[in-house]
């Protein structure tokens, strides 16, 4: 007689179906380039992308995102803006945002130590928590400036300037495009402007 493991049935029954479940999602890149100034009267591109797993309606998953960054051009600081769903998400605000660093950061419009500040976050549509939510048109406000704008690096001057601080929020358009297509790849800063300064 052929004795059957039901337990076992079930569980690889239910790994089979939430394996289906995860594959069912769509995978986009989201991104947008627009010309600022940065904190020492710099103009610079912006490059603002992130990526995003989105599941159909049926779907008990939610949709995920991977964190979203913030580059400017000539510099090698690198904002990384975070939700809750996020593991290195700081504790200095709700939403999207990015807290500062105390050594690096300083706000211009509220007072306490940037490490407590979102230096830079997401503040509309109305209501955005994650970043998953985020469609092709959101604001981005930035409230802190660098200490210093270049650091010294193995012998080598770094430049660390980003976006200027704003009293009123940027408004960025961002594409969104299957991932792994031809148009997904990111716009590429010009160098050449780097090094004629």
């Amino acid at each position: 007689m052929l004795l059957i493991d039901t337990s076992r049935i079930k569980l690889f029954c239910v790994g089979l179906l939430i394996s289906a479940l995860q594959g069912c999602a769509s995978y986009y890149t989201h991104y947008a380039m627009f010309p600022g100034e940065t904190s020492s009267g710099e103009s610079r591109q912006i490059r603002v992308s992130w990526q995003t797993a989105v599941y159909p309606g049926w779907s008990f998953m939610r949709d995920q995102s991977t964190t979203m960054k913030v580059e400017t051009q000539c510099s090698d600081r690198v904002w990384r803006l975070a939700d809750d769903s996020h593991d290195q998400a700081g504790s200095c605000a709700a939403g999207v945002r990015a807290c500062g660093e105390k050594s690096q950061d300083v706000s211009v419009f509220k007072s306490g130590p940037a490490s407590e500040i979102a230096c830079m976050q997401v503040v509309g549509p109305e209501s955005v928590e994650r970043i998953a939510d985020i469609g092709a048109k959101f604001r981005l406000s930035v409230v802190c400036r660098p200490i210093d704008t270049e650091i010294s690096k193995s012998d080598e001057v770094v430049n660390m300037d980003y976006l200027r601080a704003s009293s009123v929020a940027y408004t960025v358009y961002a594409r969104k495009v299957p991932r792994g297509s031809l148009s997904a790849r990111l716009p590429e800063f010009d160098d050449s402007v780097c090094k004629a300064d």
